[in-house]
């Protein structure tokens, strides 16, 4: 069976436990992104098998669902944190960037190399202040190389910690809610460097709304109160194991009278 960039196909070696999308196709290896999941893969041609078309693989009105969230509108107002959502990956920013809208929390977003991000941040939150910052893309852990406590053996680990960095040096922890991170990110040094959330605890693949799940969550959680955090967690595709972080405070005033 010929495939040819942009099908949909999943691994027969990893029992086609998830959807990929072919960006390319080499001497017959085929380099693969996720459709769910925030990953790369190269894989032989021989190991793919092709998604059918009509097959529905876009999971996102299942984390949308999780979001009954119950604002008494009649005596109340709500102003839900603003987000400013900094991406390495164009077509999971449109995914976020649509469930942000949808939940109805105002959000900023920008498509930037993960390498890049750590030079542009500070103009980013000086002209935006947002009260949120997500700082996403693609990332992965060599296990072949080693030590999980060596920033050397991630993708872009080092970049997300860098950005960090930069952004934490415009406002402290209670002032700025920092969501680091990618797939198999070195969680302890993003939280390390002054994530209040990162990726990912268990060094597995987290889903391309896990960073916006976690700051709507965070946008739509009252400033005068403690956060649910297991809650939170539990919202995202593998709960505490892809995302983990700090008890906070959220981020949304609530007034009276409406």
């Amino acid at each position: 069976m010929p495939f040819n960039i942009g099908d949909l196909v999943t691994r027969n070696s990893y029992n086609n436990d998830t959807v990929f999308k072919i960006m390319d196709i080499d001497a017959g290896i085929a380099i693969l992104k996720g459709i769910n999941i925030r990953l790369y893969a190269d894989s032989n041609i021989a190991d793919l098998k092709k998604v059918e078309t009509n097959q529905d693989i876009n999971d996102d009105q299942s984390f949308l669902d999780r979001f009954n969230i119950n604002l008494d509108r009649d005596e109340y107002f709500y102003l839900p944190g603003k987000v400013l959502h900094i991406d390495g990956d164009k077509e999971y920013l449109e995914r976020c960037m649509n469930f942000y809208k949808k939940v109805h929390v105002k959000a900023i977003g920008f498509k930037c190399g993960e390498d890049e991000i750590s030079e542009k941040i500070s103009s980013l939150l000086e002209e935006y202040n947002p009260d949120i910052l997500v700082i996403t893309g693609h990332d992965a852990y060599y296990k072949k190389m080693g030590d999980a406590s060596n920033n050397d053996n991630y993708k872009n680990t080092i970049n997300f910690i860098k950005s960090v960095k930069e952004a934490r040096k415009y406002k402290p922890h209670d002032k700025l809610i920092i969501i680091a991170g990618a797939c198999q990110s070195n969680y302890e040094e993003l939280i390390r460097a002054g994530a209040n959330f990162a990726s990912s605890p268990k060094r597995i693949n987290i889903h391309a709304l896990d960073p916006a799940i976690i700051a709507s969550s965070i946008a739509l959680s009252d400033k005068n109160k403690p956060i649910d955090l297991i809650g939170i967690l539990e919202k995202t595709k593998y709960g505490a194991r892809g995302i983990g972080g700090i008890i906070t405070n959220g981020t949304m005033y609530v007034g009276y009278p409406r």
